[in-house]
């Protein structure tokens, strides 16, 4: 299993309560306009909606402003924005390979900002097809740490309906790994046991992982950092594998 998973996993549960809150709920706002726009505002009926909805929720963003993202999207109150999803590919110190997604209504703009961010941390941008075949398109589903939870609990509800594998992320939680066309009915397979989970969507799981110490860690994070930073930039990842032993020192740090 990926250190990535964990560290990130635990990153982001850390950032919902930090100063970036605002940032964070920019960009899931941005998701459930987009998810409403593409298979219309229902949730019911448009599960990457429910999902987008479910993590937003999950994050402390207020029922108005998810309200009033669905309409937008949905195009039942004017005002939405056309955003188009791209793809960026690039490294980060020591060849560790980033995919970048963006969600944006600006090319150029955000083009521009994912450059920025990479060269100044010491990466660089690649040519498309660079690095996309180190990863693989996956449904990824987080259920949040619980005492009276185990993996072997939570693969027994999910393996039948298409899970593939489910790790243990420590203070994360759990991940669980399907077929992107798996996703909805392993997400319900997980509601039907009663087992709660904070996010569900299609993501990209590294096959080629490198492994980083402390210092190399250091620079895929401040490279991680820094395109998270941007609006434009709403997932990234990357096939850096971080130890237990590195991420319990980043902690202290």
């Amino acid at each position: 299993m990926s250190g990535h998973s964990k560290w990130a996993t635990t990153k982001h549960k850390k950032a919902a309560i930090d100063a970036k809150r605002g940032k964070i709920f920019a960009k899931l706002i941005k998701n459930i306009e987009v998810a409403a726009r593409t298979g219309g505002p229902d949730p019911a009926g448009n599960p990457t909606l429910f999902d987008a909805i479910q993590k937003a929720k999950k994050s402390s963003v207020p029922n108005d402003n998810i309200d009033r993202a669905v309409k937008r999207g949905g195009g039942l109150d004017g005002g939405g924005v056309d955003y188009e999803t791209l793809m960026y590919e690039g490294y980060a110190s020591g060849g560790v390979a980033v995919l970048i997604e963006c969600l944006t209504d600006n090319r150029n703009r955000a083009a521009a900002e994912v450059r920025v961010a990479l060269t100044r941390n010491g990466g660089s941008l690649g040519e498309a097809g660079s690095v996309a075949y180190m990863f693989s398109r996956k449904g990824v589903i987080i259920v949040p740490a619980d005492e009276k939870l185990t993996e072997d609990d939570i693969l027994m509800a999910v393996l039948d309906a298409g899970a593939e594998e489910v790790n243990d992320l420590g203070e994360g939680g759990f991940e669980v790994l399907c077929e992107p066309t798996d996703l909805v009915a392993v997400r319900t397979a997980l509601q039907e046991a009663g087992i709660d989970y904070d996010s569900a969507e299609a993501g990209f799981q590294a096959s080629m992982n490198i492994e980083v110490d402390l210092e190399g860690a250091r620079k895929v994070i401040r490279v991680v950092d820094a395109l998270e930073d941007s609006d434009e930039v709403q997932n990234v990842w990357t096939n850096a594998d971080i130890s237990d032993e590195v991420l319990a020192q980043l902690d202290e740090e």
